[in-house]
Order: C-alpha cells, then structure tokens, then sequence
C-alpha cells in the first residue's frame, strides 16, 4: 500500500494530533476544538481544530464515530459529509455539523467523528438500455433481519 502526504494545520495546541488507532481501523478520529454546549434541537457547526490539503484527486469522507450518538445525543445531518482537494486554504477549517437530539456537552479534545481518504471515483459514462436483464430480488428492503 502506497502512502500519501497530507498536509495538515492544526489551529489548537488542546487536541490530539491525528492518529490511526493501532490496528482498529484505517479511518481517523477527529476531536472537537471547542467547548461546546447544546440544547436538543440545535444545530451547531463544532470547529475540528483543523485545515488539510488534499492530494489532487482526492477527497475527505467524515462520518461519525459508531458510539458518536450514543455518548453525545448528536447526529450529522450530512452524514457523510465530502471535503475535496479545493477546500485548502489555512482559513478552511473543519467543522462538524452537528444536530443535538437531547441536551448534551462536548469537551475539547472529544472524539465526535471520523475520516478516510479516497481517491475521487473514475469518470461515469451512463448508457441507456431498455432492460437490465436480470430478474427482481424482491424489492428495497427485502432481504430479511436475519
């Protein structure tokens, strides 16, 4: 596997630096560089303490974490959201946009989501058939729960 380079601003010196979690996974937490209080209901853009530069051709995917909801009561109402390789100036900094489905803090240096790099997908041509010649599974939905 090649590696990138990945330009990085951090604008707080009270978050950790970014990190891959030994052996967990390949996508990377983000940590909140603000204090932040919020009533449920409200939607808040919560400052990641960061601006990266991108390689060209490439794009950041943030996502929350999996225990995300369950310990701050926020969803991401974009979710997933995509920054690409034009949104790298040093002002650019990161936000996560967060909606607060019940009264909840979160503290500086909180993991509140996460992000991968991929390359930007290849160009798509459409081609128009009148039939996709294969037989129905049985509609959206349809594989069961178990």
């Amino acid at each position: 596997m090649t590696e990138k380079k990945i330009q990085i601003k951090y604008h707080s010196d009270k978050i950790d630096r970014l990190e891959y979690i030994g052996g967990k996974s390949d996508w990377i937490d983000l940590r909140a560089a603000e204090e932040v209080e919020m009533k449920a209901g409200e939607l808040k853009y919560i400052d990641l303490g960061i601006s990266v530069r991108l390689p060209e051709g490439y794009e950041m995917i943030i996502a929350p974490r999996s225990s995300t909801y369950k310990t701050y009561g926020i969803l991401q109402p974009n979710a997933p959201a995509v920054v690409d390789e034009s949104y790298s100036s040093d002002e650019d900094i990161i936000r996560y946009p967060a909606l607060a489905m019940r009264d909840t803090v979160i503290h500086v240096n909180d993991r509140i989501c996460q992000f991968r790099i991929l390359e930007h997908q290849p160009r798509i041509l459409f081609e128009e058939v009148e039939t996709l010649g294969h037989s129905a599974r049985g509609g959206f939905g349809s594989t069961g729960r178990q």
